[in-house]
């Protein structure tokens, strides 16, 4: 078998349970640990912790789907898209940070 798979350290796939509170309702999820640092990545680059990150998640899948069958799958695979497309995902945190900017500069010119 491929040593690269074989050389992970056991600890990037250990289980690890987070306590998570959503709209102030305290839930846990279970994820691999590999899973958590790639959420801390993401919710990094969007000036978030990962507990508002996973709470913003939450709310968009509730707005568009109506439902989140299973939020510890849908973390694992957004990861995993995350990893496939973070140029794509650098641009749009780098389009709404300037969307931001600009907003906040008309509104200093209106009271200005």
């Amino acid at each position: 078998m491929c040593n690269l798979f074989l050389s992970q350290d056991p600890a990037t796939y250990a289980a690890e349970t987070r306590p998570i509170r959503i709209h102030g309702h305290a839930t846990s999820i279970r994820l691999e640990a590999a899973f958590w640092g790639i959420l801390e990545q993401i919710a990094a680059r969007e000036d978030m912790s990962v507990a508002r990150f996973v709470s913003v998640l939450h709310d968009e899948i509730l707005e568009r789907h109506g439902e989140i069958p299973n939020l510890a799958s849908f973390l694992r695979v957004s990861c995993l898209h995350w990893l496939a497309n973070q140029d794509a995902h650098a641009a749009e945190v780098a389009a709404r940070k300037a969307a931001q900017q600009a907003r906040r500069a008309e509104s200093e010119a209106v009271v200005a």
